[in-house]
């Protein structure tokens, strides 16, 4: 197995220091970018009250559990809490006696608001269905378990007061809840649709108009969504695809083969098989497991997730088009697919970008931040937060490595990419404590202070190699930091001495996707002993995420000149004389010359004109369908308008206004471009991404 040496890939971050912004999909424009966070979000359900909109998801074996956030214009979004701190349902959920709840747990979440009251429902693997429900979407929540073994499941409060809830996979259950949610009514259960209607799982029903639509995720073999209709609740259903193959140009990533649901937690030197898939298979990456909400002003939007690399699955949002009574995921003229960014639904009150988490903490408040989770529940009288001090206690307890360690504080790493610093201060570990900064995911790494008696050491550990890095410490302070690259799926840890000058350790650190916890990698800090026994505590301080990709303010480069290169044929594009967007070939006079360079007008809500150099005029679209030839005239007009479509990287695709598809082109056939795609492949070398580059930096 190829491991990449951390020289490369730590000077990424080296000049990334400046950058102290989170991912926030707004724009700032009028429009948003996604995926809404760029973070592991996975299994959402939304709902609107009134002018708020409400969502919930899954958190499986992290504490505090079910997350409930408010936002009021569904691209901006804050976390309101939790539903619970604890679930008290015994040794797998605490990590005592050789049990745990790794992907296990809250499992797709259904969140409904019935008569002045907020519902939640949701499976705990293993202990069945459970009904969170609170007045007060902030909290607090009761709960009590129902008595049905239902997984996700989705329920809907019909006219009449009756209860349903629908799930299963192919095969569609509805069931009909009591109304004080003991159990099922007796009798109720039946096959609404039967297998072989290309149905899925991860249900979310609801009454449209007077019709009832059930929208699933299928895997088939690759992640879409289906729609089924009916005139009652129980049927008879048909159904559509309402939304396949948007992956907005993103890969499958590497995924661990041998450690899934149900297996052991892999102890050290187990030998994982990791493979990494081709770059165009879809698998679950395109969007999938979502729903539909409502604004009030009677527009729909959708809601999904996508399998995003190391980062995990993630939300996004699209606009949808209603087309013969199906609610299809899109803009018309392409419905199906999704754009990366679009206009902000139209709520009718002013909104900002705001950041959903705080992910920084120096320990000095009441409380940790919202965004932190324990790694199973916590033992309460084992952590503290020393608010004289600003640090974060962990006092050791035995575990015989990472992964089996009590009172691991997490929080989801942040893309595309990032990096955590924090300060530890070991001066209280005792002999065999074992403290500091890992990567949550199977296979593990940390890095931290082991205490001897001979004193402190560095030590470094990763799990899929096996292989131990240790060097002795002159002082027990010490400054930690994993730096993440979750587009490759690898990690660089390093330390420093001093908190300005870091030394990276060991080799980078792949970080695979895997079924086992079910989530992408997580940031820990973490504290246990190695010896079997309690020890003494290890004291954290400013934890830091620094995200070098949080600025896009300057992602599309309005007023200046700049070149278009294709990434399918790594060739500019030309504003030919012939009067048609070309190819300028490699070798040709036209390479260098105005044809190729293009000046980006800013027409507002981030769409863009491109004019020309060369005075050819301003790249228009013209006619429909299959030709929607690009041509260079010398009048704007409607034809003129591209939604900007921010790749990050420097990379870009222009959305067409006047026929909603993208322009591209077909690289094996040397025409012209046309605006009749409807979206990118997941290596984003099907003709329709650019690479675009600043020619000319004056503005207008």
């Amino acid at each position: 197995m190829k491991i990449i040496r951390f020289a490369a890939f730590f000077m990424l971050f080296a000049v990334s220091g400046l950058h102290a912004q989170t991912w926030m999909p707004d724009n700032g424009n009028g429009t948003y970018t996604n995926p809404l966070f760029y973070d592991e979000f996975s299994d959402p359900d939304i709902i609107r009250v009134g002018d708020d909109f409400y969502m919930a998801g899954t958190t499986m074996h992290s504490f505090p559990g079910l997350p409930v956030l408010h936002s009021k214009d569904l691209v901006n979004w804050s976390l309101l809490g939790y539903c619970f701190d604890k679930l008290n349902m015994g040794d797998d959920f605490t990590l005592n006696n050789g049990k745990e709840a790794y992907g296990q747990g809250i499992w797709a979440p259904c969140i409904r608001y019935n008569n002045g009251t907020f519902y939640i429902f949701s499976n705990i693997n293993n202990y069945g269905l459970q009904v969170f429900w609170s007045k007060d979407p902030r909290g607090p929540w009761q709960h009590k378990k129902i008595q049905a073994e239902i997984y996700d499941l989705s329920v809907l409060f019909d006219d009449d007061g009756k209860v349903y809830a629908v799930h299963k996979y192919d095969e569609v259950k509805m069931v009909e809840l009591k109304p004080d949610f003991s159990g099922v009514v007796e009798g109720s259960e039946k096959v609404i649709i039967p297998k072989g209607n290309a149905m899925g799982e991860g249900h979310h029903i609801y009454k449209i108009k007077g019709k009832y639509y059930i929208i699933s995720a299928n895997y088939s073999p690759s992640g879409r969504m289906q729609c089924a209709r009916a005139d009652n609740p129980y049927g008879p259903y048909e159904t559509v695809v309402i939304s396949a193959d948007e992956t907005m140009g993103t890969e499958r990533g590497a995924v661990v083969q041998n450690v899934g649901l149900g297996n052991k937690v892999p102890a050290p030197g187990f030998p994982f098989r990791i493979s990494k898939p081709g770059p165009n298979e879809l698998g679950a990456v395109p969007l999938h497991q979502g729903g539909v909400v409502d604004l009030p002003n009677g527009d729909w939007w959708g809601f999904s997730m996508m399998d995003v690399l190391s980062v995990g699955r993630t939300t996004f949002l699209s606009p949808v088009t209603w087309q013969e009574g199906w609610p299809y995921f899109g803009i018309p003229g392409n419905l199906g697919r999704s754009p990366r960014t679009w206009l902000k639904p139209a709520v009718g009150v002013k909104t900002t970008p705001t950041p959903t988490y705080q992910r920084n903490d120096d320990f000095s408040g009441p409380g940790l931040q919202k965004v932190w989770q324990w790694n199973h529940e916590p033992v309460n009288d084992k952590w503290r937060l020393d608010s004289k001090k600003g640090a974060l206690r962990l006092y050791t307890m035995p575990a015989p490595d990472f992964l089996w360690a009590k009172n691991s504080l997490t929080q989801r790493v942040v893309g595309p990419q990032s990096y955590a610093t924090a300060v530890l201060d070991a001066a209280n570990l005792e002999q065999g404590d074992y403290a500091g900064l890992a990567v949550l995911n199977m296979p593990y790494a940390s890095l931290g202070v082991l205490r001897r008696t001979e004193g402190y050491f560095l030590r470094f550990y990763n799990q899929l190699t096996d292989k131990t890095t240790e060097l002795k410490l002159a002082s027990p302070q010490i400054s930690l930091r994993m730096s993440g690259d979750y587009e490759k799926d690898i990690a660089q840890f390093s330390y420093s001495t001093n908190g300005v000058a870091f030394t990276p350790v060991g080799d980078s650190v792949r970080l695979p996707y895997q079924l086992k916890t079910f989530q992408g990698s997580r940031y820990a800090l973490f504290a246990y002993n190695t010896e079997g026994r309690e020890g003494g505590y290890a004291a954290f301080d400013d934890f830091k995420v620094t995200e070098p990709f949080a600025d896009r303010s300057h992602n599309i480069p309005a007023g200046k000149v700049i070149t278009l290169t294709n990434l399918a044929t790594n060739n500019l594009a030309w504003a030919s004389p012939h009067g048609m967007l070309h190819t300028a070939w490699p070798g040709s006079k036209e390479l260098n010359g105005p044809g190729c360079q293009f000046r980006v007008h800013d027409r507002g809500n981030g769409r863009v004109a491109l004019e020309a150099v060369s005075g050819a005029g301003f790249v228009t679209v013209v006619g429909v369908g299959l030709t929607a030839d690009v041509r260079l005239l010398k009048q704007e007009s409607e034809g003129s308008l591209f939604q900007w479509q921010d790749m990050l990287h420097h990379q870009c695709m222009l959305l067409s206004l006047k026929t909603n598809r993208f322009v591209g082109l077909v690289p094996e056939t040397r025409t012209p471009y046309a605006a009749n795609f409807a979206g990118t492949r997941p290596d984003r070398k099907d003709g329709t991404v650019f690479s675009w580059k600043i020619v000319d930096a004056s503005t207008e």
